[in-house]
């Protein structure tokens, strides 16, 4: 039995051309996207979210978008709740049915955590230790095409931090010499 568990909650990726990009930061992969600001107001078109997955095994950004999620193209079409989501997957991961597409990153020492996002076009996939996400807002104005972290409250940073032991929200204070 496959059991998904949604993670992206008050945020999600922009559902018409959310432009994910995958980097490779040491064991670490960074997937930026732009943020979704029809269903989620408080963001605007030009903010981005970062996921960043930790000590991670292996990663793969494949061709599956929705048409082929809702023709049963996709090895979890029948299973995964609902397209365009950010899931940790337990139980069956069907590796039997996946794509050859992966690109390893290393070896995690323990267990890994198999985390899916489905984008527009693609579907994101990784195996690794742990998660955490940031939004960077676009600077309005003067700074033209520079970024900063999305802001609730103007000494706010929003991130999400998640743990094995379990999922927390953290609010870290940014401030300016306070």
């Amino acid at each position: 039995m496959t059991t998904f568990h949604k993670l992206n909650d008050g945020w999600n990726a922009e559902p018409n051309a959310p432009d994910p990009r995958v980097a490779v930061d040491g064991r670490d992969i960074v997937v930026s996207f732009l943020m979704n600001p029809f269903q989620f107001p408080q963001f605007s078109p030009e903010d981005v979210g970062r996921l960043r997955f930790l000590s991670c095994q292996r990663y793969r950004l494949g061709a599956t978008n929705d048409e082929g999620w809702y023709r049963g193209q996709c090895r979890f079409s029948k299973e995964a709740p609902q397209w365009g989501e950010f899931y940790e997957v337990e139980g069956d991961l069907r590796f039997s049915e996946c794509p050859n597409d992966w690109v390893e990153v290393g070896k995690i020492q323990g267990g890994f955590r198999h985390f899916l996002f489905y984008f527009r076009d693609e579907t994101f996939e990784c195996d690794a230790s742990d998660w955490k996400f940031e939004v960077v807002r676009a600077e309005q104005g003067a700074a033209g095409n520079s970024h900063r972290p999305f802001s609730f409250d103007r000494d706010m940073k929003f991130e999400h931090h998640h743990s094995i032991a379990g999922l927390a929200l953290r609010w870290l204070c940014l401030s300016s010499g306070r």
